[in-house]
């Protein structure tokens, strides 16, 4: 989008205390390496943000054209005469209300919210190569999912988008709600309701109850609002009647009446799923442009939200064959001894961690390896649900290498049938990796899943592997 300084300034209740107020904002970032690395520096606007490190330390090195600060002018240190300055009371609150105001600028556009324990981005992404094969659609970059990626996101929407995908993720009550007060979503999507966070919800039902805002958020019917819930999980079903909105439903296996339901799954050796769509408004055959039977779900999410928003069935069906995806989510190579890896190290919680497991014992091999970092934010419960997954790799036959996280590995004189393993971290993980039951090493007939939370950082042992 397109705006002047000064109508920033205005819009954030902030001042131009140095630099031309016309210069041209097209562009928005919080992170300064991005202005070395684009295009066009001259028209970027720079928001320093309180982390780690404070971001005003990087305004005069940034290279950006305008910055908003709640610092003096003459306190950024030696920056360019040229570099406009907006100064403001907080640049946080200035960013949600500068997101807040471009979004007023799509006002009669489709805006769809996307929540949920698991498959926020797959989603996203899904329903974005859905529009994006009917209309103009921007969408969240990655997972920029919560009050500085939301309102990044809507500032990055070209002027003529018609459809902008925004996906919400939430650490505590009332975020969801304060994040739909700047998206203001007319469409919502809960895709699951499970023990993802529960160490900052208390319970599942805290999930539910938190989750459940982006549907309290939604325009009535009467004014176009459609909630987009899913049949197969109780929590998100009981959210109907927590809107007023026109509610539409998706699950998978049969269904009757209005439901948007995937059927008649099948699953290739290369794990890409192909199943028959059946909705209101049409249906037929679909190949699923990702891997992993559990992304039928999301396929079967972001076609409801399609097809109730007005997107024909043939749009629909080419968006989620060719979907550009988030990376390091279930994605399958080869490396360069023949082996399968499956990259599924984004992030990790109990139901994505089962899927990922039943995925990697769906792949044609002799032998598979689950290469596990831990599951993070489980509070109470996260020792069982780590055995619990310990639990499952042994049922379905997965030799299991536990990196830095031993709760995943038997307890005392428990028996498996399945090998395990205790790494400190990824260098004794990839030797137990090349030496565990394999001759040779990581051969064409050996499968390997690597998966973790963010914390784990096995987004560098898949890429290695990968390497060879």
């Amino acid at each position: 989008m397109r705006w002047f300084a000064a109508e920033i300034a205005d819009v954030v209740g902030g001042v131009v205390s140095q630099g031309d107020p016309s210069t041209v904002v097209t562009w928005v970032t919080q992170d300064s390496r991005e202005i070395a690395e684009h295009l066009d520096r001259a028209s970027s606007l720079f928001v320093p943000l309180l982390a780690e490190r404070d971001g005003h330390d990087f305004v005069a090195s940034s290279g950006a054209a305008v910055t908003f600060s709640s610092r003096a002018a003459d306190d950024l240190g030696n920056t360019d005469s040229a570099l406009v300055v907006i100064e403001v009371d907080d640049t946080a609150r200035a960013l949600t209300e500068l997101g807040s105001a471009a979004r007023t600028r799509l006002d009669g556009q489709i805006v769809v919210g996307i929540t949920g324990s698991v498959g926020k981005t797959t989603t996203k992404d899904l329903l974005a190569s859905i529009f994006s094969a009917d209309r103009p659609t921007h969408a969240s970059h990655r997972s920029f999912n919560n009050e500085i990626g939301v309102p990044l996101t809507i500032l990055g929407a070209p002027d003529d988008t018609e459809a902008l995908v925004l996906e919400m993720g939430a650490r505590g009550i009332g975020h969801i709600a304060h994040l739909c007060s700047v998206g203001r979503p007319n469409i919502g999507i809960v895709t699951t309701v499970g023990s993802a966070h529960t160490s900052e919800f208390g319970s599942v039902e805290g999930v539910a109850e938190a989750k459940g805002e982006l549907v309290e958020s939604l325009p009535s019917a009467v004014d176009g609002g459609i909630a987009v819930l899913n049949a197969d999980n109780p929590l998100v079903a009981a959210m109907a009647s927590r809107t007023d909105a026109c509610v539409v439903t998706f699950r998978t296996g049969p269904a009757a009446g209005d439901h948007v339901s995937a059927r008649n799954i099948r699953l290739d050796d290369e794990l890409v799923p192909s199943f028959e769509l059946q909705s209101p408004w049409g249906g037929g055959a679909i190949t699923l442009g990702a891997r992993g039977i559990h992304l039928v779900d999301n396929a079967a999410a972001a076609a409801a939200a399609a097809l109730a928003s007005g997107v024909p069935f043939d749009a629909v069906a080419t968006g989620l064959a060719s979907p550009v995806l988030s990376p390091m989510r279930m994605a399958l190579h080869r490396s360069a001894s023949g082996a399968s890896i499956l990259d599924d190290s984004y992030n990790a919680n109990p139901m994505s961690m089962a899927a990922a497991l039943r995925s990697l014992a769906a792949l044609p091999a002799a032998r598979r390896v689950a290469v596990l970092g831990e599951m993070a934010e489980l509070g109470a419960t996260s020792e069982t649900e780590h055995q619990r997954i310990g639990t499952l790799a042994d049922e379905l036959g997965i030799d299991l290498i536990a990196v830095g996280a031993s709760d995943y590995l038997p307890v005392g004189d428990a028996e498996r049938e399945t090998a395990t393993a205790l790494a400190s971290g990824i260098p004794e993980a990839l030797r137990l990796l090349v030496s565990m039951r394999s001759d040779p090493p990581l051969g064409e007939r050996d499968a390997v899943l690597v998966k973790g939370s963010r914390v784990a950082g096995l987004e560098r042992l898949a890429q290695l592997l990968v390497d060879n």
